[in-house]
């Protein structure tokens, strides 16, 4: 079978099947975690947010594939979920931008396009990490753009994508030293498979194997997140600030009577990293969006302006005293009387867990976390109903990171994101929180304080394996500290001391035990009593949670 172009009805189809093979083996993918917690959820995410990105383009009517591609985008990027979902919509984001200008597309434009989306997906990450989604999609490409020297037939290259993007799957553990031990391959990886082989099944109509070749998979937790730019490590003074003023503009590309210059993504950036420290650009199809710290923001400004008008700007004076910068925000609230100063928002799942966030003085909770990571339509959602001048995100999971920080770039609201890992790093990062201070320094305040909490997790096992030499059986009892699994065993009470032990050092001073929806008062009772016997000299807290997935989470500070 020879096809020469792909049209827009071509390309729908292709999305259309992609999201029901996605979606029919979601359930798969989340049962594979390399951790064997109840809560992998990688196949859940990239199936809500392809699902997301399949409805925008089921509902239009375009008779071009570049636009179908930039609905596409616009879906995903919206409903992206967890950092599998973020990057799976920088992956087609950037496969958008290579459908730019074209009404249909042949074979080589179609490999080139899946090139450019690895180029977008390897920027959006700080540090990749090989071994991933992000290999598989790498290395897949790149077969497919050396095939296209060689074939005019785009199902040829559809093929060549599934069969290389199978090799470079198996050898996941190769590259990651966690897959290895364990003995899987990247559930990442495998998603992005289920998706191209819907492709190659759209476009010939026969069923694709989607397991050929390659062993389970399962959901790399070690991905690096996109982290957000530094800000300032310490409390805001004169002597501190080598750059003082925060500078932030939104440009329309392309837009206005100032344009002199064609925007391109590396230029711009190098160009403004000379200006000062704190870069961050973010660029859509439309919109540039930047961050940066600097002595010259008019020089940021005028330079943004070549390249289209500007929307948004903001200038803030970090070497002003705090009552200045509060002056300024209560002349602020005199225009816009239904804004609050602060608001925090933390995700998080269990209402007892909602009760101490809010007793900390949290105002606005999303339901998430474990088993369901909120997207970043749902955290701008959030952002906007807060409707206060300044916001403050806990994802208190690194798998909401990028989510997080996506939708602190999207909104135009003044939002940064404290990189809280677990429920209670976030609880602790909360005793921090001064709603009297400039952002700037809650935020280096609430992140410095991540570090003096031990987070640990009880949790059943879903599967037999051994991980970091500690033999796990299904159903056994987890103990999890900071992310590796400690011990596992049938005894419930015992897994909750020993992980304890292990987390407990000369410092300790406070433990606390938030219990889940499936445990009693009275059995968290008697294990802390068993702990206060123990360690004498420790005070023992326990909070009712009722989270679901971990029936105990505990910390150590």
């Amino acid at each position: 079978m020879n096809k020469r172009e792909l049209t827009a009805s071509d390309f729908k189809a292709m999305v259309g099947v992609a999201n029901e093979r996605l979606h029919e083996n979601a359930e798969y993918v989340n049962s594979l975690n390399v951790f064997p917690v109840p809560d992998g959820d990688t196949g859940t995410n990239m199936n809500l947010s392809f699902t997301s990105g399949a409805e925008r383009v089921s509902l239009s009517d375009a008779s071009r594939v570049d636009v179908l591609g930039k609905d596409l985008a616009k879906g995903l990027l919206m409903g992206a979920r967890g950092n599998s979902g973020v990057i799976l919509s920088q992956l087609f984001r950037g496969f958008s931008k290579a459908m730019e200008g074209k009404e249909t597309l042949d074979a080589s434009q179609f490999a080139s396009a899946f090139s450019q989306g690895v180029e977008t997906a390897y920027k959006a990450v700080m540090k990749p990490v090989e071994g991933t989604i992000l290999t598989v999609a790498r290395e897949s490409a790149e077969a497919a753009v050396e095939k296209a020297k060689s074939t005019d037939n785009i199902i040829e290259i559809m093929e060549t994508v599934v069969e290389s993007g199978n090799v470079s799957l198996a050898n996941t553990p190769n590259l990651l030293a966690v897959l290895k031990e364990v003995g899987v391959v990247d559930s990442g990886g495998q998603g992005l498979l289920y998706i191209y082989q819907g492709f190659l099944e759209s476009l010939t109509g026969e069923k694709v194997s989607a397991q050929a070749n390659i062993l389970p998979t399962i959901d790399v937790t070690e991905l690096a997140h996109h982290e957000n730019f530094d800000h300032i490590g310490h409390s805001v003074s004169a002597e501190d600030i080598k750059y003082g003023y925060c500078t932030e503009i939104m440009v329309h590309l392309g837009e206005g009577e100032t344009v002199t210059d064609t925007f391109n993504y590396d230029t711009f950036r190098n160009h403004l990293n000379e200006l000062g420290d704190s870069l961050l650009v973010v660029a859509d199809d439309e919109i540039v969006k930047v961050h940066v710290h600097t002595e010259y923001p008019g020089e940021v400004m005028n330079y943004g302006q070549k390249f289209g008008s500007l929307i948004k700007m903001k200038v803030d004076n970090m070497r002003l005293q705090h009552e200045d910068v509060l002056e300024k925000g209560k002349a602020t609230s005199k225009e816009s009387k239904a804004s609050k100063p602060y608001a925090v928002i933390a995700v998080a799942a269990g209402e007892g867990i909602f009760k101490l966030f809010n007793s900390l003085g949290v105002s606005n909770l999303i339901k998430g976390g474990q088993t369901m990571n909120p997207s970043t339509e749902d955290i701008l959602k959030a952002i906007d109903e807060a409707n206060a001048e300044k916001t403050i995100i806990l994802p208190n999971n690194k798998n909401i990171f990028m989510a997080a920080d996506q939708a602190a770039l999207v909104s135009d609201k003044n939002v940064v994101v404290i990189p809280s890992k677990t429920i209670s790093q976030g609880l602790t990062a909360m005793l921090a929180f001064n709603d009297q201070v400039d952002l700037e320094t809650n935020k280096a305040n609430m992140t410095d304080e991540l570090d003096s909490v031990k987070s640990g997790q009880i949790t059943n096992a879903i599967r037999d394996t051994e991980i970091d030499g500690v033999s796990i059986k299904k159903d056994d009892y987890m103990g999890i500290v900071d992310g590796k699994i400690v011990i596992s065993i049938a005894d419930r009470e015992e897994v909750v001391l020993e992980t304890l032990r292990k987390m407990i050092d000369e410092e300790s001073e406070i433990v606390t035990l938030i219990y889940g929806e499936s445990i009693t008062a009275e059995e968290c009772q008697g294990i802390a009593d068993r702990i206060s016997e123990e360690y004498e000299e420790l005070d023992v807290e326990i909070q009712e949670g009722l989270q679901p997935v971990y029936c105990y989470l505990i910390s150590v500070e």
